[in-house]
């Protein structure tokens, strides 16, 4: 997940990426879920901001909805306090010690090529140690140094990425093209299409160097995916540096399941969170502590809170107990 690195205290707002899917599969799944603690928690909540990654909530975006819901929750805004348009969040600038310089993550990955589609497999899910991703990492470095690109190897699945070149380039986040076809997302960036050129020569010089490098052959061997490119993403620089905010609680266990398309995994990962951080900020509610629950689906994200109660709330809820609670998966289908 795409959060800036810092410290925080347990929070008493828990933001779930990934609540609901946009796959049929998973659509299937949701009147299925039994999830009284979630059930009882929206019974105790008010909605109060409905967001996605564009006017029309598409599943298309460029920035998914948990994550234009993270920079709002932490504070990454732009200078005039608007957020930051579709698929220009900085998150690796925002993860730095510099976050006014331009900067972005370059994820090494397996494009998978079938009959009509490309579709991509990122590195924490082939299973990518440093024995392979170190020396692809040290082979494409000088390549990046030629276009004003410096790599710092980060982890084996993360490389990141500072230069001139990065600023204003729009591009998907991995929780988008994940396992998906890719074609809808390359980076084409109008606010800097120069800069979109030069990345997109470099992915496919990335391409051609890593196809004929000892790794590829030794990960085939191996029988895992070789690394057969990067994914950009993160890209930019803070136009408005200052402190963030601590992140709220972000559970992952659905993501992981979403992103590779495990629904059985993806429900009982749902039935474990019930279970766990949902009862907890449940029992906070019904203590009278103020707490807020932002669910996301992949076309909008949708945020509930207990405070403050006015008279309209107090009213919403004395309706809700008269009518008895909706089962909580029909919000989750709303995602």
């Amino acid at each position: 997940m795409p959060a800036p690195h810092m410290a925080s205290e347990p929070s008493a707002h828990l933001l779930v990426p990934f609540a609901s899917a946009s796959d049929p599969a998973c659509r299937a799944v949701l009147p299925g879920l039994q999830l009284p603690h979630l059930t009882a928690l929206l019974a105790e909540l008010q909605p109060i901001h409905t967001g996605s990654g564009t006017d029309s909530g598409s599943d298309h975006s460029l920035s998914a909805p948990h994550e234009r819901a993270l920079a709002q929750a932490i504070g990454l805004v732009r200078a005039d306090g608007s957020a930051y348009p579709d698929g220009l969040l900085p998150w690796a600038a925002a993860a730095s010690a510099e976050p006014d310089q331009p900067q972005a993550w370059f994820t090494p990955c397996h494009f998978q090529v079938g009959m009509e589609q490309v579709t991509l497999l990122p590195g924490d899910q082939l299973g990518l140690t440093d024995e392979h991703a170190r020396p692809l990492f040290d082979a494409l470095t000088p390549y990046c140094a030629e276009d004003g690109i410096t790599l710092r190897f980060e982890s084996a699945t993360r490389w990141h990425a500072s230069g001139e070149v990065l600023r204003g380039i729009a591009c998907a986040s991995l929780d988008r093209v994940g396992g998906r076809s890719v074609e809808a997302w390359m980076t084409d960036s109008s606010a800097n299409p120069a800069g979109g050129q030069l990345l997109k020569r470099l992915q496919s010089e990335a391409q051609m160097l890593f196809y004929t490098h000892p790794a590829f052959d030794a990960r085939e061997a191996l029988r895992l995916h070789p690394v057969n490119g990067f994914w950009l993403s993160g890209a930019g620089a803070l136009d408005h540096p200052t402190p963030l905010r601590p992140p709220p609680t972000m559970p992952d266990a659905l993501r992981s399941a979403a992103l590779q398309a495990d629904w059985a995994r993806w429900r009982d990962a749902w039935t474990a969170l019930d279970n766990l951080d949902i009862k907890s900020l449940l029992e906070r509610a019904r203590r009278g502590e103020p707490v807020t629950l932002t669910l996301c689906g992949e076309r909008v994200a949708q945020r509930f809170t207990n405070t403050p109660r006015g008279a309209v709330a107090r009213a919403g809820r004395l309706i809700k107990n008269l009518l008895g609670n909706a089962p909580a998966w029909k919000t989750l289908e709303t995602l």
